[in-house]
């Protein structure tokens, strides 16, 4: 009995000491590619926003911290970015945007002008939506997609998605992608969950003028 118990902890031992290895291990290999993966990540959404807004040549946060906004009953912070160009003039606002899709979680690198009145368009920073179908959402304009173009110039504001229409006609309607009516209404949700909130916050803690 007294052998079957020094051999559990003797086990027992081992196992601790190669745990703590390992985790000791994964610590330091996380701490060592963090800098890299958040660079990364910058440089995607610089990339992204950088299309949005060609006349920005650099992105900078609006404000020290996040601007807090309400979702669902959830606060969520996000990192506004004023896109700056050559004479640091804010020529547009570019942020991260995210919600449920049909397949996961949708991730929208988004932009508007610098009144912050209409949207500049959108890129998919990451989703899984259905090839095929759903990851339509994913075609920019210049490769031949009509989803993102509906974006660009409409009003920012409450956004509805419908089934038919004209997607070359510009304004608060957005035409659903045949096949991908859950993935289409989506990204629809993102934009009206998080753009009029941003703005509003923008405007209260002075952030964005308003005309007179």
């Amino acid at each position: 009995m007294f052998a079957k118990i020094k051999y559990y902890f003797e086990q027992s031992w081992v196992l601790m000491m190669a745990a703590l290895v390992f985790g000791a291990l994964l610590a330091i290999t996380e701490a060592a590619w963090r800098p890299r993966i958040e660079q990364n990540t910058i440089n995607q959404f610089n990339r992204l926003a950088g299309l949005l807004l060609p006349e920005a040549v650099q992105f900078e946060s609006a404000a020290a911290e996040p601007v807090w906004i309400e979702i669902d009953g959830k606060t969520v912070p996000v990192d506004v970015k004023r896109g700056l160009d050559a004479s640091g003039r804010t020529v547009g606002w570019a942020f991260v945007c995210e919600g449920s899709g049909f397949a996961d979680k949708i991730q929208l690198v988004v932009a508007t002008d610098a009144a912050f009145e209409t949207i500049a368009g959108f890129r998919v920073l990451s989703s899984n939506e259905t090839p095929g179908f759903g990851d339509k959402i994913n075609i920019p304009p210049d490769q031949g997609g009509f989803f993102q173009p509906q974006f660009i110039g409409a009003p920012v504001g409450t956004l509805t998605l419908v089934k038919s229409g004209d997607p070359a006609e510009i304004n608060d309607q957005i035409v659903a992608i045949s096949g991908a009516t859950v993935s289409s209404q989506a990204v629809v949700d993102i934009f009206n969950s998080y753009l009029v909130p941003i703005k509003q916050k923008l405007i209260a803690e002075g952030l964005l003028k308003t005309s007179p």
